[in-house]
């Protein structure tokens, strides 16, 4: 028996998920205390944010003539 791979169709850009991931990451981070958690939900903030603008960055080269 082989396992069946689940299957979602996206309704939004991979930019917009992670912009919206971002977010509510930092949303996250303003609730807590100064300290190692969230200077970690921060950096985790960043680093989907710049996945975002590269992802879009990548896309308007390859479809720009």
């Amino acid at each position: 028996m082989t396992a069946r791979r689940l299957r979602v169709k996206q309704t939004r850009s991979l930019e917009e998920r992670m912009a919206e991931n971002a977010a509510r990451l930092r949303e996250r981070a303003d609730q807590l205390p100064a300290g190692t958690e969230r200077e970690a939900l921060l950096k985790r903030a960043r680093l989907a944010e710049t996945g975002a603008k590269l992802s879009d960055w990548l896309i308007t080269r390859t479809t720009a003539p």
